[in-house]
Protein backbone atom coordinates (compact mmCIF):
# COMPACT_ATOMS: atom_id res chain seq x y z
CA UNK A 1 0.00 0.00 0.00
CA UNK A 2 1.82 3.56 -1.51
CA UNK A 3 -0.03 5.85 1.82
CA UNK A 4 -0.67 9.11 -0.66
CA UNK A 5 -3.78 10.02 1.34
CA UNK A 6 -2.72 13.08 3.73
CA UNK A 7 -3.52 16.55 4.09
CA UNK A 8 -0.22 18.01 2.68
CA UNK A 9 -0.65 20.58 4.58
CA UNK A 10 3.24 21.85 5.12
CA UNK A 11 3.00 22.06 1.37
CA UNK A 12 0.33 24.06 0.88
CA UNK A 13 -2.65 21.31 1.07
CA UNK A 14 -1.69 20.07 -2.41
CA UNK A 15 -1.77 16.27 -3.45
CA UNK A 16 1.65 15.24 -2.33
CA UNK A 17 1.66 11.88 -3.89
CA UNK A 18 1.16 13.83 -7.27
CA UNK A 19 3.98 16.35 -7.12
CA UNK A 20 6.58 15.56 -9.58
CA UNK A 21 10.32 14.52 -9.14
CA UNK A 22 12.71 14.50 -11.99
CA UNK A 23 9.33 14.94 -14.13
CA UNK A 24 7.45 12.16 -12.33
CA UNK A 25 4.89 11.90 -9.47
CA UNK A 26 6.01 11.06 -6.23
CA UNK A 27 3.80 8.05 -5.63
CA UNK A 28 4.46 6.56 -9.19
CA UNK A 29 8.03 6.10 -8.00
CA UNK A 30 6.96 4.22 -5.02
CA UNK A 31 4.58 2.37 -7.00
CA UNK A 32 7.71 1.74 -9.58
CA UNK A 33 9.99 0.74 -6.16
CA UNK A 34 7.51 -1.68 -5.07
CA UNK A 35 7.51 -3.49 -8.55
CA UNK A 36 10.72 -3.74 -8.36
CA UNK A 37 11.50 -5.44 -4.89
CA UNK A 38 14.16 -8.17 -4.55
CA UNK A 39 12.01 -10.19 -2.85
CA UNK A 40 9.39 -9.95 -5.96
CA UNK A 41 6.43 -7.27 -7.19
CA UNK A 42 4.01 -8.27 -4.03
CA UNK A 43 0.62 -9.66 -5.00
CA UNK A 44 -1.47 -6.77 -5.07
CA UNK A 45 -0.26 -3.02 -5.09
CA UNK A 46 -2.80 -0.39 -4.36
CA UNK A 47 -3.02 3.44 -3.16
CA UNK A 48 -4.50 4.78 -0.58
CA UNK A 49 -5.85 8.44 -1.70
CA UNK A 50 -8.59 10.50 -0.56
CA UNK A 51 -8.26 13.19 -3.55
CA UNK A 52 -7.58 12.69 -7.36
CA UNK A 53 -8.52 8.59 -7.46
CA UNK A 54 -9.22 8.91 -11.54
CA UNK A 55 -5.05 10.24 -12.10
CA UNK A 56 -3.95 7.96 -9.68
CA UNK A 57 -6.00 4.97 -11.24
CA UNK A 58 -4.19 5.50 -14.65
CA UNK A 59 -0.83 3.75 -13.54
CA UNK A 60 -3.34 0.48 -13.13
CA UNK A 61 -3.45 -0.04 -9.23
CA UNK A 62 -6.42 -0.18 -7.35
CA UNK A 63 -7.17 2.92 -5.08
CA UNK A 64 -8.79 2.82 -1.90
CA UNK A 65 -9.74 6.16 0.20
CA UNK A 66 -9.79 6.32 3.76
CA UNK A 67 -12.51 4.34 5.11
CA UNK A 68 -12.10 6.96 8.11
CA UNK A 69 -13.71 10.71 7.39
CA UNK A 70 -11.44 13.80 8.25
CA UNK A 71 -8.14 12.93 6.91
CA UNK A 72 -7.01 10.68 10.11
CA UNK A 73 -3.50 10.18 9.52
CA UNK A 74 -1.54 6.85 7.77
CA UNK A 75 -3.14 4.74 10.47
CA UNK A 76 -6.46 5.34 8.33
CA UNK A 77 -4.61 4.03 5.33
CA UNK A 78 -3.14 1.00 7.03
CA UNK A 79 -7.30 0.20 8.68
CA UNK A 80 -8.16 0.69 5.05
CA UNK A 81 -5.66 -1.77 3.40
CA UNK A 82 -6.08 -4.11 6.28
CA UNK A 83 -10.22 -4.36 5.77
CA UNK A 84 -9.41 -5.05 2.20
CA UNK A 85 -6.69 -8.04 2.62
CA UNK A 86 -9.20 -9.35 4.63
CA UNK A 87 -10.75 -13.17 3.31
CA UNK A 88 -14.32 -12.70 2.03
CA UNK A 89 -16.80 -15.24 1.04
CA UNK A 90 -17.54 -15.71 -2.45
CA UNK A 91 -20.95 -16.35 -3.95
CA UNK A 92 -20.90 -19.98 -2.98
CA UNK A 93 -19.82 -19.57 0.41
CA UNK A 94 -16.10 -20.66 -0.33
CA UNK A 95 -13.87 -18.04 1.77
CA UNK A 96 -11.22 -16.06 -0.61
CA UNK A 97 -7.80 -16.49 0.82
CA UNK A 98 -7.09 -12.47 1.03
CA UNK A 99 -3.64 -11.62 2.36
CA UNK A 100 -1.63 -12.45 5.43
CA UNK A 101 0.28 -9.80 5.51
CA UNK A 102 0.55 -6.15 4.70
CA UNK A 103 3.61 -3.79 3.34
CA UNK A 104 3.30 0.16 3.54
CA UNK A 105 5.34 2.59 2.33
CA UNK A 106 4.70 6.68 2.37
CA UNK A 107 4.13 8.70 -1.06
CA UNK A 108 6.35 11.47 -0.04
CA UNK A 109 9.83 9.00 0.00
CA UNK A 110 10.61 7.78 -3.40
CA UNK A 111 13.75 6.67 -2.25
CA UNK A 112 12.97 3.49 -0.07
CA UNK A 113 15.12 0.69 -0.39
CA UNK A 114 14.54 -2.17 -2.98
CA UNK A 115 15.29 -4.62 -0.91
CA UNK A 116 12.71 -3.03 2.07
CA UNK A 117 10.35 -6.13 1.60
CA UNK A 118 12.94 -8.63 1.76
CA UNK A 119 14.86 -7.32 5.14
CA UNK A 120 11.60 -6.58 6.82
CA UNK A 121 9.98 -10.37 5.83
CA UNK A 122 13.34 -11.55 7.18
CA UNK A 123 12.73 -10.14 10.16
CA UNK A 124 9.61 -10.71 10.99
CA UNK A 125 9.58 -14.54 10.17
CA UNK A 126 12.69 -15.23 12.35
CA UNK A 127 11.81 -13.21 14.92
CA UNK A 128 8.47 -14.54 14.79
CA UNK A 129 7.10 -10.92 15.10
CA UNK A 130 3.51 -9.17 14.42
CA UNK A 131 4.94 -6.41 12.85
CA UNK A 132 8.52 -5.15 11.13
CA UNK A 133 9.30 -1.79 11.03
CA UNK A 134 12.43 -0.21 9.09
CA UNK A 135 15.25 2.12 10.90
CA UNK A 136 17.51 4.40 9.45
CA UNK A 137 20.40 6.68 11.16
CA UNK A 138 19.34 9.95 11.28
CA UNK A 139 22.05 12.92 12.91
CA UNK A 140 21.05 14.68 16.32
CA UNK A 141 21.88 18.09 16.45
CA UNK A 142 25.03 17.55 18.47
CA UNK A 143 26.30 15.40 15.56
CA UNK A 144 25.81 12.44 16.94
CA UNK A 145 24.41 9.21 15.10
CA UNK A 146 21.19 7.53 16.25
CA UNK A 147 18.91 4.76 14.76
CA UNK A 148 15.35 6.28 13.75
CA UNK A 149 12.31 4.28 13.23
CA UNK A 150 10.45 4.88 10.09
CA UNK A 151 7.06 3.34 11.58
CA UNK A 152 4.58 3.98 8.42
CA UNK A 153 7.55 1.61 6.37
CA UNK A 154 6.31 -1.49 7.82
CA UNK A 155 5.47 -5.12 7.31
CA UNK A 156 2.58 -6.20 9.61
CA UNK A 157 0.38 -9.80 9.85
CA UNK A 158 -3.18 -8.86 8.49
CA UNK A 159 -4.92 -10.31 11.21
CA UNK A 160 -4.16 -7.69 13.13
CA UNK A 161 -6.85 -5.50 11.76
CA UNK A 162 -9.40 -5.84 14.72
CA UNK A 163 -6.72 -4.35 17.07
CA UNK A 164 -6.17 -1.53 14.89
CA UNK A 165 -9.77 -1.17 14.34
CA UNK A 166 -10.26 -0.82 18.27
CA UNK A 167 -7.19 1.15 18.81
CA UNK A 168 -9.18 3.52 16.22
CA UNK A 169 -12.21 3.46 17.78
CA UNK A 170 -11.05 4.68 21.09
CA UNK A 171 -8.99 7.84 19.43
CA UNK A 172 -6.13 6.69 19.04
CA UNK A 173 -4.25 7.72 16.03
CA UNK A 174 -0.12 7.51 16.24
CA UNK A 175 1.27 4.53 14.10
CA UNK A 176 4.21 3.83 16.88
CA UNK A 177 1.53 3.47 19.58
CA UNK A 178 -0.23 0.95 18.13
CA UNK A 179 2.42 -0.79 17.07
CA UNK A 180 4.28 -0.59 19.87
CA UNK A 181 1.01 -2.87 21.42
CA UNK A 182 2.61 -6.11 19.19
CA UNK A 183 5.46 -7.58 18.77
CA UNK A 184 7.63 -5.71 16.82
CA UNK A 185 11.21 -5.86 15.56
CA UNK A 186 13.05 -3.07 14.14
CA UNK A 187 15.16 -2.97 10.94
CA UNK A 188 18.45 -1.51 10.78
CA UNK A 189 19.04 0.26 7.15
CA UNK A 190 22.00 1.20 8.37
CA UNK A 191 24.93 -0.61 6.17
CA UNK A 192 27.60 0.56 3.86
CA UNK A 193 25.38 0.39 0.81
CA UNK A 194 21.86 1.79 2.37
CA UNK A 195 21.58 5.00 0.48
CA UNK A 196 21.54 7.59 3.27
CA UNK A 197 17.95 9.37 2.05
CA UNK A 198 16.67 5.99 1.55
CA UNK A 199 14.13 7.40 3.77
CA UNK A 200 14.14 11.23 3.41
CA UNK A 201 10.38 12.59 3.23
CA UNK A 202 9.45 14.99 1.30
CA UNK A 203 7.47 17.01 3.54
CA UNK A 204 7.93 20.50 1.85
CA UNK A 205 8.61 22.29 -1.29
CA UNK A 206 12.31 22.85 0.10
CA UNK A 207 12.65 19.44 0.79
CA UNK A 208 11.31 18.15 -2.39
CA UNK A 209 14.12 20.65 -4.59
CA UNK A 210 16.70 18.77 -2.12
CA UNK A 211 15.68 15.36 -3.94
CA UNK A 212 15.40 16.77 -6.94
CA UNK A 213 19.21 17.97 -6.50
CA UNK A 214 19.99 14.92 -5.59
CA UNK A 215 18.32 12.69 -8.12
CA UNK A 216 21.48 12.43 -10.53
CA UNK A 217 23.08 10.60 -7.71
CA UNK A 218 20.78 7.90 -7.07
CA UNK A 219 17.82 6.51 -9.34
Amino acid sequence: MVLAGGMGSRMGGVDKGLQLLAGQALALRCVQRLRAQSLGEPGLIAINANRNAERYADWGCPVWPDALEGFAGPLAGFQTALQRCAPVSGAEGRAAEGYPYLLTVACDTPRFPLDLLERLAQALLSGSADIAVAGALETTPGGAQMLRTQPVFCLLRTELRESLQAYLAAGGRKVDAWTAQHRTVTVAFDQAQDDALAFFNANTLAELERLEASAQDKP
